[in-house]
This record gives structure tokens, sequence and C-alpha cells, in this order.
């Protein structure tokens, strides 16, 4: 449990090879009825009395995969698990097969690092975002009370003779009737949020907080029997007690041996990082994390014994069972080390940062991880062990696009496993289910492939199975993600002709991105009606993607259209690029030819090379003939033939040529557009 850094994690689930052990079980020997965060009230973390054999290879039994991370840290009583996950949910998991009794949803956002106490039938625990204490049956998972403080709960709750003992962020520090959940008490810490968990003993409540103050407070009456002061950095750690002595971490990376009954300050050790991690205090020795190390100190003077270092911070809080110290690390991984030298005897690797603090009952290690999964690792006890590799490729592919998954069958030694069945399975709402028709043989390397797709977007998780036999034990391997993405798509439209006597045509392809066609595919004409995209018709496209639309307008003037596709289970939606139209009427057409001939008019003589401009007043004079008479034809062709060809040097080659009437590129530049829009509006009046 993180006692004071609050992070947002993402969850990642990395392609990692992960042992499953098909045929171990757990063992059933010791059964407990009470266990709360680091096994008791006085967080001593010893859970030697439950721990059972200690795990020889630390192997995978079963995980159990929640919704988001797991910060949580797990307890056991009566044969089921209890953690809490950021994904909102209180878990109760067998504790022999890890499959789900029930669940709580605080429907509250994330647990994160308040971690659940089991008493006499009832499970505690605290929530962030709606700042309840919860009383859970046991049993069903029903609600039995809730306590609303005045904001977030990280704390663990305490619960001792009837009492349970939670810190808020709200400054408090409560006792609330286990029963009924009503308020005893509560010790306001000021200006100073409580993170700490409360430890209890011999009638004393101990919590730090977030300012440079550690306390005693009488467990009764909630009063205070001493404070230590720290004058270089805040308390908010939690603290173990044994043996009258309080070992609690201040955020000046330093732990701390305070006496129990007074306050006073026994010896100090200097562990490299802020209190990430709680003690454990067995046996005369104190083991905990710090920065990247596991330190084990004399619990009477402070002098290092060993140091363990890992790969990440010592984010957990160390457990203790029989000889053995287990403690989680940032670096993905559940250490074993001996208690006595700190060598390590083995460690477990998930997919994702330990901060949960492991629970050691009957020869197994409950530990939560950021993976968002709940891992119990023991001892396999099959004679040949195996391992089991997957591999995505690609891990990012598009609806109905083939995807392969592939992987190898090894013994744990390395050694091939061929002619065995390997079976694909999907996560379906939390359930592993088997893909019909998807099972393949390893070969001789022990090496197998399979392919398949998803008709639907969204993100995937697999996993590949061995059910085992009389001589290797099943195996299941991690669990790998594939996105399956809409196949991208690209939308065009145009008309042709672009200037029109009332019926225009916009047309188009729809293909996706790669230009594969898309046929049936509902297209959607759309008009801009005031700067407001309005819906027209809608078309099928054909085999060849295409569609086509016909559309009427009355009204002279400039039109914009545009289509739209607003995909389907298998493509994305698409717009297409705007088309403009330009919708003429006879009127409209003389107009211009009148506006055409002020412009010449208006346009210097010195333009003109002498005598062409008259000359370019008759030619327009012609048009307007032919157009009045209904030749719109030949006007065309006036306009075309006659007019245009003497005023398109400029455009041509930026220059005017010799044969052009209109000698300037700037009388030019006013001239051609306009004859060459005429001559455009002609045509389309033409038909």
């Amino acid at each position: 449990m993180r006692v004071y850094k609050i992070v947002t994690f993402s969850v990642v689930i990395l392609l990692i090879t992960v042992l499953f052990a098909g045929a171990a079980t757990v063992p059933a020997t010791a059964q407990t009825d009470t266990m709360q965060f680091r096994y008791n009230a006085q967080h001593t973390g010893d859970y030697s009395p439950v721990a059972g054999p200690v795990p020889s290879n630390g192997k995978l039994l079963w995980n159990y995969t929640t919704g988001s991370s797991i910060e949580s840290s797990p307890a056991f009583a009566n044969g089921i698990v209890y953690v809490g996950s950021d994904d909102g949910n209180v878990y109760a998991l067998n504790a022999t097969t890890g499959s789900k009794m029930w669940n709580y949803n605080t429907t509250a956002g994330p647990i994160w690092y308040s971690s659940p106490a089991v008493v006499n039938g009832v499970v505690y625990e605290g929530s962030r975002w709606n700042n309840n204490v919860n009383a859970l049956n046991a049993t069903t998972g029903a609600k039995l009370w809730s306590y609303t403080t005045g904001s977030a709960v990280f704390s663990s709750p305490a619960v001792v003779s009837g009492v349970v003992y939670v810190g808020s962020y709200d400054t408090n520090v409560y006792a609330l009737n286990a029963i009924t959940g009503s308020k005893m008490w509560n010790y306001t810490i000021t200006g100073a949020s409580v993170f700490s968990s409360p430890a209890y003993a011999n009638g004393v409540v101990y919590v730090g907080s977030f300012s440079n103050y550690f306390y005693a407070l009488n467990a009764i009456t909630g009063a205070k029997l001493w404070s230590f002061f720290n004058p270089r950095a805040s308390m908010s750690s939690s603290a173990a007690i044994a043996n009258g002595v309080v070992y609690v971490a201040g955020n000046d990376q330093i732990l701390y041996a305070l006496n129990a009954s007074t306050g006073t300050n026994m010896w100090n050790y200097t562990i490299g990082s802020a209190p990430q991690s709680v003690p454990a205090v067995v046996n005369g020795v104190v083991y905990v994390g710090g920065s990247d190390n596991v330190y084990a100190l004399n619990s009477s003077s402070g002098t290092k014994l060993w140091n363990y270092t890992t790969g990440g911070s010592g984010s957990s809080s160390p457990a203790y069972a029989n000889g053995v110290v287990y403690v989680g690390s940032d670096d993905n991984n559940t250490y074993a080390l001996n208690a006595t030298t700190g060598s390590k005897l083995w460690n477990y690797t998930t997919g994702g940062h330990v901060d949960s603090s492991p629970a050691v009952v009957n020869g197994v290690v409950y530990v939560g991880s950021g993976d968002g999964n709940l891992y119990a690792i023991g001892t396999e006890s099959v004679s040949k062990q195996t391992t089991l590799s997957v591999v995505i490729n690609p891990t990012t592919v598009v609806t109905k696009q083939q995807f392969n998954v592939t992987g190898m069958l090894n013994t744990t030694s390395g050694t091939p496993i061929a002619g065995a069945t390997i079976q694909l399975q999907k996560n379906v709402s939390g359930t592993w289910q088997n893909v019909n028709g998807k099972a393949n043989t390893t070969t001789s390397t022990g090496a197998y492939r399979m392919s398949t797709s998803e008709s639907a977007p969204g993100t995937y998780q697999y996993r590949t199975t061995y059910a085992g036999n009389a001589t290797y034990a099943g195996t299941n391997s991690s669990s790998v993600t594939v996105t399956v993405n809409k196949i991208p798509t690209q939308l065009s439209a145009s008309a042709n002709p672009t200037t029109v006597y009332q019926q225009l045509t916009v047309n188009g392809t729809l293909n996706t991105t790669e230009g594969t066609p898309i046929a049936g595919a509902t297209i959607q004409l759309q008009k801009n009606v005031s700067g407001t995209w309005t819906n027209v018709m809608t078309n099928v496209t054909n085999e060849t993607g295409g569609y086509a639309f016909s559309q009427n307008e009355i009204a002279v003037g400039v039109y914009y259209y545009r289509t739209i596709y607003d995909g389907s289970t298998s493509y994305v939606n698409a717009t297409s690029n705007v088309v403009t139209v330009t919708v003429v009427s006879k009127a409209s057409v003389l107009a211009d030819l009148n506006a055409l001939s002020l412009t010449v008019l208006g346009t210097p003589n010195s333009a003109f090379i002498p005598g062409t401009k008259i000359a370019t007043l008759a030619v327009i004079g012609a048009a307007k003939v032919n157009f009045m008479v209904g030749s719109y034809g030949g006007a065309t062709t006036e306009l075309k033939s006659a007019l245009l060809p003497r005023m398109d040097g400029c455009a041509k080659t930026g220059k005017p040529d010799g044969d052009d009437w209109v000698r300037t590129c700037t009388a030019q530049g006013q001239l051609y557009p306009q004859v060459q829009n005429l001559i455009q509006e002609l045509q389309a009046v033409q038909g």
C-alpha cells in the first residue's frame, strides 16, 4: 500500500509470459475469520500464525482480473480473499479457485489504497470518491451500513473490540460503532488531511497526518495522549507497533522508533525514500521498503542487518511468514526474501507495478497488481511444469482483418512440448471463453499459430490455454490485447458542369482509404442553407462505390452541396468535399452580356490595339443578337471563337500574345474571366 503518494494509473497490460498452474490447487489447512491490513490492528505484518508452508517455487495458482489497478491489500477470512480495486469494486474471491463469489460496487470511483478489514463476518472498507466507510456482509456482500466523512477515505480501517478506527482527508480520525456505524468520537488534526491507517495497541490509537505531527490517541475517548513533532517533514505514514515501540516513517525519508507510551524518539534510520512502506516487525527485526531497497533493521538499535535491492521503488509493505519476507515492487515483481540473510528465494512477475501489500495464508501469497489482477502465488506440485507464451501480431487492426496469435509451449526448463493442443480463449465480460474452431497443435519446436478476426471495433483480450496431461501441467498464457478499429473511408463529390440552368448533378464515390469500393452504403446529399447543412435526399452506392444525385434549383445563384456517409459497424463515417454550383437563367445571362459590354466600355482605349475595342463590342453585340433570337449555340461560338482568343495571352503565358486585341494583362485579367463565365452560362442554357 502506498501511504502518501497519490498517482493516477493507466492500466497497461504487457505481453509477458505468465505461469498458470491448471492442475495445482491452493492448500486448505488453517482457517482464520479475522484479518486486517498488515494482518492485525498493530500492523506488525507477521502472518506466521496462518501462513502455513512456505511456497518453494513461487508459481501462479490462479489470478482474477478486475477492471483496473489494485493498490488495495487483500485480506483472508474463512476461505475467502477480499480486496478493493480501482474499478470501484470490493471483491470476494474463493481463495482456492479464484472464482468470484460477490462484488460490491461503491459507485464512487477507485478504491485506491484503502484495504479491507474482515472481523466477525463483516468487511470494512474505505472509499475515496464518496467519502464513505462501508460495512458489508462478508458472505453476501450486502451493505450493512455506511458512514460518510467530509472527504476521501484512503485509510484502511482497524477494527478492535467493536470499534472501527479510520482516517479521512477531512482532517479527522474517526471511531465508529462496528455494528451500527454511528460515530463514537472524532479527533480533528487542524489543517492536515489523514491518509494514514490507524494502528491500535493497548488501548491507544496511533495515526499520522500530513502535518509534522504523529499522534497517540485514547482509543475510548479520542483524547490526545501525546504527539511527536518532526521539524523536517510531515508524518503521513502508517505505523507498526510491537513491544512498546511505534515504528513509523516520515516524509523526510527517515524511519523513526518512538516509545509507544511517551512518543520519545528512541532511534531513527534513513531509508532513502519518502514513507511508501509500512514496517513489518517480527522477532526483533524491522523490515521496511525504501526507494528501491528492502531493509532489515535491528528493532532495538536501528542497526542495518541487510538490504535487498529491487528494480523499482519500495511501495509495497513487507509481509513476514515463517522466515520469509514477501514484498512487492514497482518493477512489477513480488519478491520472496530470506528473512535472515536477505537473499532472494524467488520472484513472480506481474503485468504492472505491485503497490499492494501481500497477505500470506495456508502456503499462498495473495497480492494485487497495477495490471488489475489479484494473484495467488504458491507451490506447484506437478512433476513437469510448463510455460505458455503468446503474441498477437499486429496488435492494431481494422474490422474483419485477420490477426495472428502465436506462441510457444515449453517445460520450465525450456524443453519444447510437441503435439499439445492449444486453445484460444477470449475475455467476454470478465470470463475467459473458448473461441470456437480456434485450437492448434504445437509443432516439434513447441510452436503454435492461429488466426482470427473481429467484426466490430473495440479492444479485445485474448489468451491461450493448455489443459495438460498426465505428464505435463496445464497452464494459461498471459493475456494479450488487440485493438480493432473501423475501416477508414474516403468520400468524394463533384458536379459537372458547375454552371447549370436549373438542373444540377452531384456524383462521387465511397471507398476505403486503400481504394476498395464500398457498395450498398447510404449516401446523404446535403445543401448549405444560410450556413446550416440541411439534408436533401439519399442514394445507395453501386458495386463500384459510385453514387449520383439530380437536383433542380429554380432561383439564380451559387449553391453549395456536400455528401455524408454515416458509417457502419465496420466502416468509419466520412464527409465529402464541398461542391459549388452556379445556377443561371436567360435573364441573368443577358444581364451578364450587358455587364461585359460595360466592362469593355470602361476599359481605357490604350489597353486595346487601335480599332479593336470597337471590334470587341461588335462581337459582344453579335452574341447578344444570337442569344435574343434563341441561338444560344451561336452566341457561345461568338464569344468562344471570336472573342476569347483575343484576350488569352496573359492567362496562357503571362503576357499578351500576337493575336490579342487587349494588350495589357490588367485589362485581360478583368475581361477574360467574364467571357469564360458567360461561355459556361450559355452552355448551361443551351442544355
